[in-house]
């Protein structure tokens, strides 16, 4: 047993703020410290518990006097210990090892910090860390009042209404509590008040919810009647139109079910037999035209620098018709639908039908915007079908003035167009005129895509439905029907604005809102339909380039 005077001796060598091993009590599940040799950390960054380690005697007496009798020998330390608290590497450690050791305190996430002996770290009134448990907040609340001396005293708790029938899930539903304890109480007019608006803003989204669920159930009752008109439309056409083709496309009731939009199963039928097959071509002659295509691509992969030196005294139809162009169109064919793109079911189907035509057709070649016809036939009609249709409706007057753009043509057709413009829409017209904005800026998009990226691709389809029935003249009926939509939009815009809208329309258009303009559209000025003012303005200038002529030389 120690003498009370050891205990007063070792406490007289303590520095104020400091506390030996003995004044703090010592965790259960940890031995006492000997007090022959103390174990202080040796990477300590306090400066003060190094020059106390320094000035403390190394060993304490244990019974009274202030000196012991005799030193006793400290107490021998496994070899191991001792070298790893050293650094010096053993005889089984690698030069690896002693290398990479920390020679300077630095914490990193990638090393476990060394757990330190349990002596030095209870001299000092901490416990040995246990593999960095994470601490509770309350643990961490006790430590920071044992270390400043301070309580904390949390703030007192709001005070709420009590008793409330619900808790607010929104914030429209904050408007119905009471304000906090530090701000004025709410009087009982602005009660009322909040009370008030916040039953409007109920009252407001329900009526809006029971709008929007009557014009859902309202598209679905038309959907429903259009896919039951549809259904009973295929019967009439399978059973009725098809096989007496020739004998009742003129007639009036065909005429009116083919207004109203075909049905997909028979349309890409009715488009082959509406377009027509006036050259002739065959599955066969397809096949031909499409194996020199692949023929063509391989030796242009082959010989690509080649080519590109023979290229520089071709045609612009030959440059046109290179691969990388078709390529490049191809990825930008209805690319929201990503099945043309590479990778995409059709696309290879595409890229086919474009390379059989530019070979079947080395006057025309392929120019920008062929992809999207192609790609509305494809979606109809199996490839060699497409492929025949392709080539046919690229023969018809119109289509093949603007993709050979034939200047002297399309200005014809623009003027035509103009001449329906003016008669039908007179207000616009004088519009488009005061900013002399011509048809071509926004006619030569809509005709070379035939509407196809203009607008949405069901509407597009059902377009083609009725050239395919009128012919050339309803592609221009159609751009009037799109302004005659838009016209109180467009009168109120500037040159740019109306280039920038006419050249993305918007997506939210519907069939029956543009087929009902399309439809108050008369293709008829001064008792002249279309056919007769073209064929008119074609006159004009077979006279205009006579009188023109030079005279002959004598």
């Amino acid at each position: 047993p120690r003498s009370p005077g050891g205990d007063a001796g070792s406490r007289a060598l303590a520095a104020p703020g400091v506390r030996t091993c003995r004044d703090r009590a010592e965790p259960a599940a940890l031995p006492p410290a000997p007090l022959g040799f103390t174990d202080v950390n040796l990477n300590s960054r306090n400066t003060y518990e190094v020059s106390r380690r320094r000035s403390a005697p190394e060993h304490l007496p244990h019974g009274g006097g202030t000196a012991p009798a005799a030193p006793a020998p400290p107490p021998q330390e496994p070899p191991e210990r001792a070298r790893h608290r050293l650094g010096i590497a053993g005889a089984g450690s690698s030069f690896a090892e002693f290398f990479t050791r920390n020679f300077f305190t630095k914490r990193t996430k990638e090393l476990k910090p060394a757990v330190q002996s349990a002596p030095g770290w209870k001299l000092f009134g901490k416990v040995p860390p246990r593999e960095n448990l994470p601490k509770d907040s309350k643990i961490i609340q006790q430590e920071y009042e044992a270390r400043t001396g301070r309580m904390y005293k949390p703030p007192p708790p709001s005070s709420r209404r009590k008793n409330i029938e619900f808790e607010p899930l929104s914030t429209t539903a904050l408007i119905l509590e009471d304000r906090p304890a530090n701000l004025p109480a709410k009087s009982v007019e602005e009660a009322l008040r909040h009370r008030q608006e916040y039953d409007e803003m109920v009252a407001e989204a329900k009526k809006r919810e029971i709008k929007e669920a009557h014009k859902r159930k309202k598209i679905m009752r038309e959907r429903f009647k259009q896919e039951e008109n549809i259904a009973s439309a295929m019967v009439i056409w399978v059973n009725e139109i098809l096989p007496n083709w020739e004998g009742m496309r003129a007639t009036r009731r065909v005429r009116e079910l083919w207004w109203q939009g075909l049905p997909p199963s028979v349309r890409g039928k009715v488009w082959s037999l509406a377009v027509g097959n006036e050259l002739n071509i065959t599955p066969e002659l397809y096949e031909i035209f499409l194996s020199r295509a692949k023929e063509r691509w391989k030796s242009f992969s082959e010989t690509s620098s080649e080519n590109d030196t023979e290229d520089a005294g071709a045609s612009v139809a030959d440059r046109e018709a290179s691969l990388e162009l078709i390529k490049l169109d191809i990825s930008r064919t209805f690319p929201s639908l990503y099945i043309f793109q590479k990778g995409g079911p059709y696309h290879d189907l595409l890229h086919s039908v474009l390379g059989a035509y530019t070979c079947y057709r080395p006057d025309v070649g392929y120019v920008q915007g062929m992809s999207f016809i192609a790609a509305v036939l494809i979606l109809n009609l199996e490839e060699a079908d497409a492929f025949i249709a392709f080539a046919n409706l690229l023969n018809k007057p119109c289509q093949l003035a603007f993709f050979r753009v034939d200047h002297s043509m399309m200005l014809k057709y623009f003027a035509a167009f103009e001449v329906f413009f003016e008669e039908n829409l007179p207000k616009l017209f004088l519009h488009f005129k005061s900013y002399s904005l011509t048809p071509d800026i926004y006619l030569i998009d809509w005709i070379f895509t035939l509407y196809s990226k203009s607008l949405p691709l069901d509407l597009a389809c059902r377009v083609w439905d009725v050239f395919c029935r009128d012919g050339e003249e309803f592609l221009f009926r159609t751009g009037l029907g799109i302004l005659r939509l838009y016209e109180d939009i467009l009168l109120q815009m500037d040159f740019i604005h109306i280039a920038q809208f006419l050249t993305k329309l918007p997506e939210d258009i519907t069939s029956e809102k543009l087929f009902s303009c399309i439809a108050a559209i008369q293709m008829q000025n001064s008792n002249k339909k279309w056919a007769q003012v073209f064929a008119s303005l074609m006159k004009d200038n077979k006279e205009g380039d006579k009188n023109h002529s030079p005279a002959p030389k004598n």
